[in-house]
């Protein structure tokens, strides 16, 4: 609503709050770009690396090791 002169009768304080929520806005607005250009969403968390012995036994399922350095191995890895 805007009185005779062309102001607005509720006054500076609603330009206030609509610039804080403009750059509200835009700041949230370019936070989610980056995030999607990242390929980073929340909750999401990078799988555990790999143990010793889960790349031991990919080794011997690709027939990269034998049986032999395959039984080994796995002896000098446990505790």
């Amino acid at each position: 609503m805007m009185d005779g002169t062309g102001h607005f009768i509720w006054g500076p304080g609603f330009g206030f709050i609509f610039m804080i929520l403009f750059w509200g806005l835009i700041i949230l607005g370019i936070i989610a770009i980056v995030k999607w250009l990242t390929g980073t969403a929340a909750g999401t968390a990078a799988p555990p690396p790999e143990t010793a012995r889960q790349i031991l036994e990919k080794r011997y399922a690709r027939g990269e090791i034998d049986r032999d350095e395959f039984a080994q191995k796995r002896e000098d890895l446990e505790p």
